[in-house]
């Protein structure tokens, strides 16, 4: 029970609510604040984005907010936007392979880890053996070197002092509209 936390925190009157947690058990919070009445903006972080966190928070969940990778909602996006043409590629062979509906951010991002290093490896492999200390080194430079590879969650360009390597196009704001996931524009 969240009960406490939330008695507290309605004590205060907020305009919004920023929840922190992730997977099912974030939606607990949402549920008791929605049953209580809150009728401010609750928001909540990447960690629930996913089918069962709908599923579990049910109606209680409408209006709530999140930010999240492009992947996601990827039909939502504009045909303009680079990663949607990755993304609905990725998520025709993901689904293709477990289902409709298993599209996960999760497996998105683990897509967006190999394409970063098959380009990688290729290029290491030009210059080093694998397995070597030359090989590590060349793999390294070509990650650093990485530029403009578009993946389901971003726009990737790394560099010595950015490995993260992402840009503003890395991550979009949804809402909870008829228990799915709807892209804020």
């Amino acid at each position: 029970t969240v009960a406490a936390q939330v008695l507290k925190v309605l004590a205060t009157n907020p305009d919004a609510v920023v929840l922190g947690g992730s997977g099912t058990p974030g939606a607990l919070p949402n549920v008791a604040l929605a049953d209580r009445g809150y009728k401010g903006r609750i928001y909540h972080n990447h960690g629930v984005i996913n089918k069962d966190f709908l599923r579990v928070g049910g109606k209680s969940l409408e209006g709530a907010m999140a930010p999240t990778g492009p992947v996601m909602v990827a039909e939502q996006l504009p045909d303009s936007n680079p990663i949607k043409k990755v993304a609905l590629e990725f998520t025709k062979a993901y689904e293709g392979a477990f289902g409709v509906g298993t599209r996960n951010a999760f497996s998105a991002y683990s897509y967006d880890a190999y394409l970063l290093a098959d380009g990688a490896v290729a290029a290491a492999a030009k210059k080093a053996a694998p397995g070597t200390a030359e090989f590590r080194q060349a793999l390294r430079d070509a990650l650093e070197a990485t530029k403009d590879v578009v993946g389901t969650h971003g726009v990737y360009t790394m560099s010595p002092s950015d490995h993260a390597g992402v840009d503003q196009r890395a991550r979009v704001l949804v809402r909870v509209e008829g228990a799915d996931w709807k892209l804020v524009k």
